[in-house]
């Protein structure tokens, strides 16, 4: 597995947390092939309010729970790798915001004490 360090592409993809794939969270379906690609990482992180391009805000407060909340997929690695994996994102991303920026990493560790 590539282990960037320096100069990388960080993805960050903005979806809801009820979009599917095939009966399966999109979140999930796109952690999984960025997995299988063999990028360095990805993230889901589950926002507490937001809107998108529907324009209806979904927020977590007690009064108006909401059953879509905003999630983001962060994804980093090497620009070469991140760009080659776009057309997946092509695939999975209908109703959503792909967003692409340059990044420096400063540190890349796993948890098997490679650190």
């Amino acid at each position: 597995m590539t282990r960037p360090t320096g100069s990388a592409l960080r993805v960050t993809v903005f979806i809801g947390e009820g979009d599917t794939w095939h009966h399966r969270p999109l979140y999930s379906e796109i952690v999984h092939r960025a997995h299988r690609a063999g990028l360095a990482g990805a993230s889901v992180f589950r926002g507490v309010e937001g809107f998108g391009a529907s324009s209806l805000v979904h927020t977590a407060r007690l009064l108006s729970l909401s059953e879509d909340l905003p999630v983001a997929v962060v994804i980093v690695d090497t620009e070469e790798r991140v760009r080659a994996f776009l057309p997946e994102l092509d695939e999975l991303v209908g109703d959503g915001l792909v967003v692409l920026d340059q990044c420096q990493v400063l540190r890349y560790a796993g948890g098997r004490g490679d650190a």
